[in-house]
C-alpha cells in the first residue's frame, strides 16, 4: 500500500472480497485473500482461499505449499504433509523458509516433514 499511509486489514479484505464476487476465477485475488485472512487469524477462511488457488492452479508448487501451511495451522498434520509432498514434487524448494516457516512449526517435530527436509538437503 501507500508508503506513510496505514494499512486497514477489514478494508483491504472487504475491498478484495467484492473483487472476488465479481470475478471467482481471480486468480491473483484468491492468492492475497489467502494471505490477508491468515494474517487476520481467519485460519478458516485462508484455508478456504488456499484449497480454492490449488483447484484453480493445481500446477502450481507455491500454491500448494501455502495450502501445507494452512493445514498445518488447522493441525490437519496429515493434509498438511501431503500438500507439503506436492509442493516440492511441484518444483517448491526454498528449504531455509521451510525451516523457519513459523506456520509449519507444528510440523518441525514430525518424521515425515525431517524426512521431506532432508531430500532437499543438497548432497555432500
Amino acid at each position: 500500500m501507500t508508503k506513510g499511509i496505514p494499512q486497514d486489514p477489514a478494508f483491504e479484505i472487504g475491498f478484495y472480497e467484492s473483487v472476488l464476487r465479481r470475478d471467482p476465477h481471480y486468480v491473483e485475488v484468491v492468492e492475497i485473500l489467502g494471505g490477508l485472512y491468515t494474517k487476520a487469524g481467519r485460519i478458516a477462511d485462508g484455508l478456504k482461499m488456499d484449497r480454492r488457488l490449488v483447484r484453480l492452479q493445481p500446477g502450481n508448487s507455491t500454491a500448494h505449499y501455502n495450502l501445507a501451511c494452512s493445514l498445518a495451522l488447522s493441525r490437519r498434520t496429515a493434509a498438511a504433509l501431503q500438500s507439503l509432498r506436492s509442493a516440492i514434487d511441484l518444483g517448491y524448494r526454498d528449504l531455509e523458509w521451510m525451516l523457519n516457516d513459523p506456520d509449519l512449526e507444528s510440523l518441525k517435530r514430525n518424521p515425515k516433514f525431517v524426512g521431506l527436509i532432508e531430500e532437499l538437503k543438497p548432497q555432500r
